[in-house]
């Protein structure tokens, strides 16, 4: 997660980056038919945890931990029916605002190989297998 011992909060600035990406990743799920059914009608909370967990997952504020406790993933997300499709557009989502926000090199791939993994570990619907 870093580059030099420098943290990724670091190397992109501080929060406000952090800030600009959760508020870009959020426009975007207001328009997505198949995301936001899954968020609740007020999103603030939302934008909330998920800019104080990024800050702290990447280097930044432990304010997360102190707030909330132990960020906790997979329960938090597991009442959600995640499947391939909304984890792809999430996934998509998410890069394109890492982009939005101008995030540079090593920090943007480190992100973006974060999101990738986290995306999918949080898949909790499986298409039904045949068994003939």
């Amino acid at each position: 997660m870093s580059d030099n011992n420098r943290s990724i909060y670091d190397m992109i600035g501080s929060e406000e980056p952090f800030r600009e990406l959760v508020e870009s990743f959020y426009a975007k799920v207001e328009q997505d038919t198949v995301l936001r059914p899954m968020f609740p009608d007020d999103l603030e909370d939302g934008k909330y945890w998920q800019f104080l967990f990024l800050m702290q997952y990447f280097g930044g504020p432990t304010r997360y931990m102190e707030e909330r406790g132990h960020p906790r993933l997979r329960m938090r997300h597991f009442p959600f029916p995640i499947n391939q499709t909304a984890r792809d557009h999430w996934l998509d989502h998410m890069l394109t605002s890492i982009d939005d926000v101008g995030i540079q090199e090593p920090a943007r791939s480190a992100m973006r190989q974060y999101f990738e993994r986290a995306s999918t570990f949080l898949i909790n619907q499986f298409p039904e297998h045949d068994t003939e």
